[in-house]
């Protein structure tokens, strides 16, 4: 046990880089008024579309869902972000039309935009603005935004609805039902909480489940009375009211373990009216389950272990390592940029690892004894056993690899990705959070065999791994970004998109100058949400669930 608790140890000590001051996740919840479509028979379909600067340019984080003719929309879908008091985040708010028959942009209409920063939202609390069309003009329209923080529990909850025997408010068919849940705030205001799908011509439906915070459904406190309401869809926006009932988390919970929970739902108008008016149908909440979200903390100190692999790239366009120019050149007092940038990362990525063995491998050389080119060596020339002693037991094995070598090409990733996602999927057999597999690629150039390698990298964001790419020199890395899902999604050459984004992509030449603590913190940022969203995702939980967890669970 001694050795797991110096991990613990230093892990604390680490985390400085890891938890860097983003403590606080915030939601944001959008609503519009008095949007006009171009059309100006017909109400727009709109989606809200949020986008972040980085490095000067904007970028997709995500959209709302689109809702059909609809001039005042009240989005359901949140966006999460996170909050960095540090930072100047710069958000971006998107209003388009899209047609119900095409979802891209391409045809969409740009209904109007919204520049602000996310400290002004999370300092408001709430923010209305105009929205500003091309040449920034102003119009009728305007857009409100509203941010929660997600305090502490982060905890979300699956909920599945049907209901039976609701009112008909159509005369040719069955009614249209959809559900709408709102959480009633202190001051008495409503927010919207979750708006289901409708389900067509149907007076008993079944609604798909969906997953929401316990902090968005009811603020954490479990008394907050909830307002549901069924109405009845219409194409033309204006929805016909079926009934309402009123509901709290803690009576919702009665639908857990296969239980469950049912409400009348009244129309007042008609039970003002009607003698005998029993109610306008049944609401039946059919499950509840609670999932608990983790800490890469917790994960950690659960006893889970970050398998740390280098992988080096010794292809041609490198230069001759005896020269002086070569960014392979061993200079006697000082490391170049491949062994600066290893050791900035290894240092912190073996702390999390209690055996500090390292499989250490190459690719793009000829090596002996026949000097056929391969994408996979071990950098020992051990085959059987690709690890080195530490993160010292790296660097020597590279110094002593490379005379040996002759530097050829091409370079070809997708082997070192593939070798490593094996012992990644042999790791998913256990389906227990003990071993999350980090890859550091260290290359000089573009890549060749970019469509293999965005297929490994989509089968790979199915595993417990991520993957760390530094660009060594001072190529053109432009292709390297796509790599880094943050443009956009990765996709496979088939279309098929990333699970999530695993893949961290930073050019060395951006800290040359800087503390290997800046370059760590930057290459590893991403990675403990890697670790979280890989197993919150797959419902695995921390190996052994320490005290600290079991002080901020939901109090029954």
């Amino acid at each position: 046990m001694k050795k797991m608790s110096n991990i613990y140890e230093s892990a604390a000590n680490t985390l400085g880089i890891f938890n860097s001051p983003c403590l606080t996740k915030v939601e944001l919840r959008v609503a519009c008024k008095g949007i006009s479509d171009r059309d100006a028979l017909s109400k727009p379909d709109p989606c809200v579309i949020l986008k972040m600067q980085s490095h000067g340019q904007w970028f997709e984080v995500d959209r709302t869902e689109v809702i059909r003719t609809c001039i005042n929309p009240v989005f359901s879908k949140l966006f999460t972000v996170d909050f960095y008091f540090e930072e100047v985040q710069r958000l971006r708010f998107e209003v388009h039309d899209i047609s119900s028959n095409h979802n891209g942009l391409k045809e969409a209409d740009f209904l109007g935009g919204m520049e602000c920063t996310l400290g002004q939202i999370v300092s408001q609390r709430k923010l209305s603005k105009s929205l500003l069309k091309h040449g920034n003009t102003a119009g009728k329209s305007s857009i409100t935004v509203i941010a929660e923080e997600l305090s502490g529990n982060d905890d979300y909850v699956e909920l599945s609805f049907s209901a039976r025997k609701l009112d008909d408010k159509d005369f040719f068919s069955k009614s249209d039902p959809f559900l709408e849940i709102f959480r009633v705030n202190d001051d008495a205001t409503q927010q919207l909480v979750h708006r289901t799908e409708v389900v067509m011509n149907n007076l008993n439906p079944a609604w798909k489940t969906f997953k929401v915070s316990v902090n968005s459904l009811c603020s954490g406190d479990q008394d907050r009375r909830l307002k549901c309401i069924v109405w009845d869809w219409d194409s033309n926006g204006k929805h016909d009211f079926i009934g309402e009932f009123s509901s709290t988390f803690k009576e919702m919970r009665g639908a857990m373990e296969g239980r469950q929970v049912q409400w009348e739902c009244i129309n007042p108008k008609y039970k003002a009216k009607k003698k005998n008016y029993k109610n306008s149908g049944i609401v039946i909440l059919n499950q509840c389950k609670i999932h608990k979200m983790h800490s890469f903390l917790d994960y950690i100190m659960g006893g889970c272990q970050i398998q740390f692999t280098v992988a080096i790239d010794f292809t041609a366009s490198n230069g001759d390592p005896r020269n002086s120019c070569s960014l392979h050149y061993i200079h006697p007092y000082q490391p170049n940029e491949y062994l600066k940038a290893l050791v900035a990362v290894g240092e912190i990525c073996q702390d999390y690892d209690s055996d500090k063995m390292f499989p250490a491998f190459g690719f793009g050389a000829r090596i002996p004894p026949e000097y056929k080119v391969s994408h996979d060596f071990a950098i020992n020339f051990n085959e059987d056993n690709p690890e080195c002693a530490g993160i010292q037991g790296v660097v020597e094995a590279y110094q002593s690899c490379l005379p040996k070598l002759q530097l050829y090409g091409p370079t070809n990733i997708a082997p070192i990705i593939q070798k490593v996602a094996k012992s990644a999927s042999e790791e998913t057999n256990t389906k227990e959070a003990s071993q999350y597999f980090i890859l550091l690629i260290l290359t000089d150039g573009v890549i060749t065999d970019m469509a293999d390698t965005r297929e490994a990298i989509v089968h790979a964001s199915h595993l417990p791994m991520s993957v760390i790419i530094v660009g060594v020199g001072n190529a053109d890395f432009s292709d390297m970004q796509m790599l880094d899902g943050d443009d956009g999604i990765l996709r496979s050459p088939k279309g098929e998109p990333v699970l999530r984004d695993i893949v961290q992509f930073v050019p060395f030449r951006n800290f040359k100058h800087a503390s290997p603590a800046a370059l760590a913190k930057s290459v590893l940022a991403e990675v403990p949400n890697q670790v979280v969203d890989y197993y919150n995702g797959k419902g695995i939980k921390p190996k052994c669930m320490s005290e600290y967890d079991s002080s901020r669970t939901l109090a029954p």
